[in-house]
């Protein structure tokens, strides 16, 4: 069996596409670009709830402090089109990874789980690969959510140019 090859990009998706997703989409812009990194990178929801609202306001204020800019961002639905536009899938959870790799066509390169695709975590590690949804908790789950998907980020961007380096290392 051949697989068919989508064009060089990145997609995050998350449930809709206004917390997590969008978080890693505009980090992965400017982490990718610190690095030379010419991808096109998206983010999608695998829900309709949220499509054409901007990004949840305490994700916006959690990445203003990280030195991000998220005020562009508006809610996309992930549809199955999207595995042919993008070479890399990344589910930001287990629930995702499952809805993702059951509508994934057998000719695509199978979807990933995010911090599994940056290398932080086997691809066993349970809840401890995903990307807790801070949608429902505190200012502080936003702000430690923003960190962790930065880290991912910064190792995700390493691993595609093929450099060595441990996340937080700056030139």
């Amino acid at each position: 069996m051949n697989v068919f090859r989508p064009p060089p990009g990145v997609l995050f998706v998350c449930l809709g596409n206004i917390c997590r997703s969008p978080t890693a989409e505009y980090v992965a812009r400017v982490e990718f670009g610190r690095l030379g990194l010419r991808l096109p990178v998206a983010s999608r929801g695998l829900g309709d709830w949220h499509v054409g609202q901007g990004a949840d306001p305490r994700a916006v204020a959690a990445a203003r402090e990280a030195g991000y800019d998220l005020s562009a961002h508006r809610a996309r639905q992930f549809h199955d089109d999207d595995f042919g536009r993008f070479s890399t899938v990344l589910a930001v959870d287990r629930a995702t990874l499952a809805e993702l790799r059951r509508r994934a066509p057998d000719d695509m390169p199978a979807p990933e789980r995010f911090l599994v695709a940056a290398g932080m975590v086997q691809p066993r590690a349970g809840d401890e690969g995903d990307i807790p949804d801070p949608y429902t908790g505190t200012r502080e789950d936003f702000r430690d959510v923003m960190g962790l998907i930065r880290r991912a980020t910064e190792a995700l961007a390493l691993r595609l140019a093929g450099q060595p380096g441990t996340p937080g290392e700056r030139p």
